[in-house]
């Protein structure tokens, strides 16, 4: 039997639908790995290839973000119209299972490793159900090696994409993280790390974690475990790292060259609203500092759009980024993803404006600011970033290039590219 996964295409008018220097997510490789061997099975990624509506399979299934939600359900409701049985599973159909069930004939809530082999049962006997909760979360030991062999390898940046553990330890109120996984920390067995990366290719790998040194107990024997193996690689991190030197010391080993650090707001009013006062403004530059000394570049995240944000934050973030030579920055507008308290406190405020999941990718506003307008918050955001990924910027933040430059000269170019592209289509 023939099994179709799809991962949905980014709308043009993000950001993320722009940037050519992709690589797979893998929720869809994982799948794949979970499926028995007597099914045939097909990745499709929207994002580099489009949908055949001509070839069908038996049976569909189609991880879905809640950017994508919109379009994930437009491919869900013409498979069906063809006779296909549709799945829905990821984060959005799992906040969201009633409105995505109107569009799939079952939709997996929670982790896939819980429920997948049972709605895979269920289909062949002709016997699928509405819904299928994932009651337990899955334990990391567990974990198969993702069907990489599947993708499309030509179409993706790099592909080394893998996951170490699962859920982090922080608990704040706009992330989607703890949402789905529940505050739990889960780590998998150092062994069954290096194991999967030996059928990895060479180059730059990309651990996935949310927080990679959320157990410092684990990272420093994971990463003691990865400094024979002569690698390079990014991550996400909390600024604790820098806190315990060993750690730190150890990362550089291993080869870590960049890591993506939630700084989230300079504002420690803001910081504390938001369930992150484990950040110490105080201590930005200092931390900065200590991780450029290791050898390790940063790309920072910053929220635009709390309550404590005026019109100042955009060029006061700007500054900051460009006096501390941060590589490279994510912007965020604040985004009530489903799930999550923040759109719990911006429903009971009547603040959220629209529900075009399309919107919800962290680009657009979607809610009532408390001391700008959602115009003033739009303009503010695309001047950051256009300010950003200007080429006096980008100079002045990479100079003198000694912490991978070539990595995040890359992506500074790309995401520059990408920002011009966005704004062309809006």
């Amino acid at each position: 039997m023939k099994l179709l996964l799809i991962t949905p295409k980014w709308p043009d008018t993000s950001l993320w639908g722009q940037i050519y220097f992709r690589f797979p997510y893998l929720a869809l490789t994982t799948l794949a790995s979970l499926t028995d061997e007597d099914w045939d099975i097909s990745i499709i990624d929207e994002n580099v290839k489009a949908v055949d509506f001509s070839n069908l399979p038996d049976l569909a299934a189609i991880s879905i973000m809640t950017p994508l939600a919109n379009r994930g359900y437009k491919i869900a409701d013409a498979l069906r119209k063809k006779g296909v049985k549709v799945i829905l599973g990821g984060i959005h159909p799992t906040m969201m299972k009633d409105e995505a069930i109107a569009h799939a004939d079952a939709v997996c809530i929670g982790e896939a490793e819980q429920v997948w082999h049972q709605a895979l049962r269920d289909f062949k006997n002709s016997g699928l159900k509405p819904f299928y909760h994932s009651d337990n979360f899955c334990s990391p030991d567990r974990l198969s090696i993702p069907r990489r062999e599947l993708l499309k390898r030509k179409s993706y940046f790099f592909i080394n994409t893998i996951q170490t553990t699962r859920g982090c330890p922080f608990d704040c109120e706009f992330c989607s993280v703890t949402s789905f996984y529940g505050r739990t920390y889960r780590v998998r067995p150092v062994k069954d790390v290096i194991d999967e990366m030996s059928h990895m290719e060479g180059g730059f790998v990309f651990f996935v974690d949310d927080n990679i040194v959320g157990r410092a107990s684990y990272a420093k024997e994971l990463f003691r475990a990865l400094i024979p193996l002569n690698i390079k690689w990014f991550s996400q991190a909390s600024l604790s790292i820098v806190k315990d030197r060993e750690l730190l010391n150890l990362a550089q080993k291993s080869g870590c060259r960049g890591l993506f650090i939630g700084f989230e707001s300079l504002s420690q009013e803001a910081l504390k609203a938001m369930g992150k006062s484990v950040n110490q403004v105080k201590e930005y530059k200092n931390a900065i500092r200590t991780l450029h000394d290791h050898g390790i570049g940063i790309q920072g995240s910053f929220i635009f759009g709390t309550d404590f944000d005026d019109q100042t934050i955009f060029s006061d973030v700007l500054r900051f980024i460009e006096k501390t030579h941060i590589e490279a920055a994510l912007f965020s507008v604040l985004t009530p993803f489903p799930g999550t308290r923040i759109q719990e406190h911006m429903l009971k405020e009547n603040r959220i404006i629209t529900t075009d999941w399309e919107k919800y990718d962290m680009n657009h506003v979607v809610f009532k600011p408390k001391k700008m307008t959602p115009g003033q918050l739009q303009n503010g955001f695309n001047w950051a970033y256009k300010r950003l990924y200007g080429y006096r910027s980008i100079i002045l933040r990479l100079f003198p290039f000694k912490r991978s430059g070539l990595f995040f000269g890359i992506q500074n170019y790309g995401f520059r590219q990408a920002w011009k592209k966005t704004l062309a289509g809006e």
